[in-house]
């Protein structure tokens, strides 16, 4: 080797080298900032994550039945489930507030019994889903694990804890905001001890007990030896401060919620109630389907099943779940808040294409999909299979209307020709049309439906423009509904808001009439800005003038209408003339008679 020729890289190479190994092997959380390594910053959102923000953005104070509404908008069928889930986890989280408003953090005392909830239910019918659901609406923290990748060592190198650390991740860093989270186990069904070991089996007990702690109450340290981010943490903080810092996670308002498919449950069941039915009436059940007999399932068939007591015992909520059938399938689809045709229609739109779906061609892609007994997950899997030439042919094209008709789910390689070979053809446009109109329709029922609703959280009457507005975002963003419907209520708040805030500043009242508020709302949608900044745009004009008014003719109160917002010269010059008079008329009526 020339060492004449050799270049030594400098520091900042030295710096780079090394932050892009380190962000090979544990992520581009971790940056070399010389002379030590330490975590990238947490980037801070508008609203503030520091110490105290935590609390003020869950929504503690949910009541079950809103709750339970909120989910019926997004979920398909299981009732009883949504029903369990929504009451047990508003009443988690209301206790919590009610305590605190006590003045003293929660205290769960000796023996107290923690709303974890245990769901059973086949593959597909929505546990996750009702979960993450359930998660953005209180506003927490939420996390996933999968039961399969315990260990009695520890969870993916290690240990339980790991996911009350990943939880504080999520929250980003924020612990007052992590204490309140949801921690999600799928899969604990293969947790439960074989039935067929002689002796205890181990392994999958240990991990049971791994978890008992956690589900209850417990210090979790969040600086551990095989998390690299936290070692460094601790460095630099000791390196700022010359002391040592021990940071941990009360895991007691931490709600645990675990879930599985739990095969073979329901002999167990059947068992039981045969033999209390034997002793009663001497005769064996009648028999049902093997799915019914869930809904019976008690904490002794857990046990029996392969858990042990204690860790039952941590769980006291049990919500199960039914099979789907094709008509629960076809249902998911044409709800408009589904997250399948969705995802769908924005990865035509990324291509500009505008994808609809005809009625039979859902109750098709449904029944296909009962067929593949996978629950909700089959549906992707079926719609994929029918569209996926679809979607790689159609962007090389003109096409920017696309159809999805029973003839495309049968055959989809032969209406692909036929449509890249009459792609105007007059009879497949009028069925565009007719499935357009179909969908607009139930769209706006489906808001109209939300009316008592809206009245009552937003005092915002609903209207048919206002119902116009939501449909148009709905199908500009292809978001859900209750996207459309939350953003649109916003932007009414925010009117009303500005009608307080200009008489607190100006002692003058001013009022939009519902059209001007639709107008404004308007303009906020199509400027991709705020309500506010729309008011406060016109604002200026008019604070000079209504004051010189309000000084002159003595008015305090003004109401603008839909007209006076799209000629604001002519409405001050109105209110001029009005004023003028209005001082000349009280000027002849004060001059004394000569």
């Amino acid at each position: 080797m020339d060492e004449k020729n050799t270049k030594f890289p400098d520091q900042k190479e030295l710096e780079k080298e090394l932050s892009d190994y380190l962000a090979k092997k544990y992520g581009d959380r971790v940056k070399i900032i010389s002379p030590f390594i330490m975590p990238k910053p947490v980037v801070e959102e508008p609203s503030g994550r520091g110490k105290g923000s935590g609390a003020g953005r869950i929504n503690f104070d949910l009541k079950p039945e809103e709750l339970e509404a909120y989910l019926d908008e997004y979920v398909i069928k299981q009732d009883t489930a949504k029903s369990i889930l929504a009451t047990k986890i508003c009443t988690h989280f209301n206790r919590i507030r009610y305590q605190q408003e006590k003045g003293r953090q929660p205290d769960p005392g000796v023996g107290s019994i923690k709303n974890n909830i245990i769901l059973i239910g086949p593959t597909g019918v929505g546990k996750t889903y009702l979960v993450k659901l359930i998660a953005k609406k209180i506003g927490v923290p939420f996390v996933k694990g999968d039961a399969t990748k315990f260990s009695e060592t520890g969870y993916v190198g290690g240990d339980v804890e790991d996911l009350v650390r990943d939880l504080v991740y999520e929250a980003g860093d924020d612990l007052e905001l992590a204490q309140y989270g949801i921690i999600y186990i799928d899969e604990i069904d293969k947790i439960a001890a074989s039935g067929n070991l002689i002796g205890p089996d181990v392994s999958r007990s240990g991990v049971q007990r791994a978890l008992l702690k956690p589900m209850e109450e417990t210090e979790v340290d969040l600086k551990v030896p095989h998390d690299p981010i936290s070692q460094i943490q601790a460095i630099e903080h000791y390196r700022k401060t010359g002391k040592r810092e021990k940071r941990t996670i009360n895991t007691r308002n931490i709600l645990f919620i675990v879930s599985g498919a739990f095969n073979n449950l329901e002999k167990i069941i059947k068992e039981r109630l045969a033999k209390q039915e034997i002793g009663f009436h001497g005769r064996p059940r009648s028999k049902k389907l093997d799915r019914e007999f869930w809904l019976q399932v008690t904490a002794e068939d857990l046990i029996k099943y392969g858990f042990e007591s204690e860790f039952i015992g941590r769980l006291p909520v049990i919500a199960v779940l039914e099979e789907l059938s094709a008509d629960d399938l076809y249902q998911i689809l044409k709800n408009p808040n589904n997250p399948i045709i969705i995802s769908k229609k924005r990865d035509f739109r990324a291509y500009d294409i505008d994808i609809k779906f005809e009625d039979e061609a859902l109750r098709l892609l449904a029944a296909q999909a009962a067929k593949e007994r996978t629950g909700a997950r089959g549906l992707v899997s079926v719609i994929e299979k029918a569209l996926i030439q679809f979607e790689k042919r159609l962007p090389s094209t003109d096409i920017k209307e696309f159809l999805v008709t029973p003839e495309v789910v049968a055959n989809p390689v032969q209406e692909l020709a036929r449509l890249l070979a009459d792609p105007d053809n007059p009879e497949m446009k009028a069925r565009f049309e007719a499935a357009a109109a179909e969908e607009l329709a139930l769209l706006k029922e489906s808001v109209w439906r939300r009316e008592q609703e809206l009245l009552r959280r937003f005092n915002m009457p609903l209207t048919d423009y206002r119902v116009g507005l939501m449909v148009d975002q709905y199908l500009r963003w292809d978001c859900d509904l209750l996207a459309a419907f939350d953003q649109i209520s916003r932007l009414y708040q925010q009117v009303k808001r500005f009608e307080e805030a200009f008489y607190r500043e100006h002692e003058i009242r001013l009022a939009f009439t519902q059209e001007a508020a639709d107008e404004i709302m308007r303009r906020a949608l199509t400027g991709g800005t705020t309500a506010r900044v729309i008011c406060e745009g016109f604002a200026k004009d008019l604070e000079y003038a209504l004051k010189l008014i309000r000084d002159r003719a003595g008015k305090e109160a003004f109401e603008i209408t839909l007209e006076d917002l799209l000629d604001l010269d002519g409405f001050l010059h109105r209110l001029f003339q009005e004023s003028l008079q209005q001082t000349f008329l009280t000027a002849t009526t004060s001059t004394p008679e000569s």
